[in-house]
């Protein structure tokens, strides 16, 4: 059997190609994707607050590029200086896009029951607990 480090890249990595390719047609990566859903769910943020939310998901640099993205496709932009927000093109075409993320969930997630998910996310978070707390008190 491989070690869950094996598994853990492999999926993020799978997870990541997969992701890119069906979102590839509205010129948005899975970094991007993830910054939208931040912007969707708590509007008129800071980028320091989409860096925080997201720093387990991409370095400073991916994630400041993809903010970028962002505003440059006119999914989002800047009501003042600083804060970010969709704009009402964004958030109806990040609508568009849930239909296809909803897909890749399924497909991924098939053949899981609820129940194993579940025990996989708490497993996984408990170890990424372990190593932050071990790693805090070094």
């Amino acid at each position: 059997m491989k070690p869950i480090g094996y598994w853990l890249n492999r999926t993020d990595k799978a997870l990541t190609c997969y992701m890119n390719g069906i979102l590839e047609e509205f010129r948005l990566t899975r970094i991007t994707w993830q910054v939208l859903n931040v912007l969707h769910d708590t509007p008129e943020t800071t980028d320091t607050e989409v860096l925080s939310a997201l720093s387990a998901n991409a370095d400073t640099a991916t994630l400041t590029e993809a903010i970028g993205t962002a505003l440059a496709d006119d999914w989002a932009h800047r009501p003042a200086p600083g804060l970010l927000t969709l704009t009402p093109d964004g958030r109806r075409r990040l609508t568009d896009v849930a239909a296809r993320v909803d897909a890749f969930r399924e497909l991924s997630t098939a053949g899981l029951s609820p129940e194993e998910y579940r025990t996989a996310v708490r497993v996984l978070e408990r170890m990424s607990h372990n190593l932050e707390r071990a790693s805090a008190g070094r």
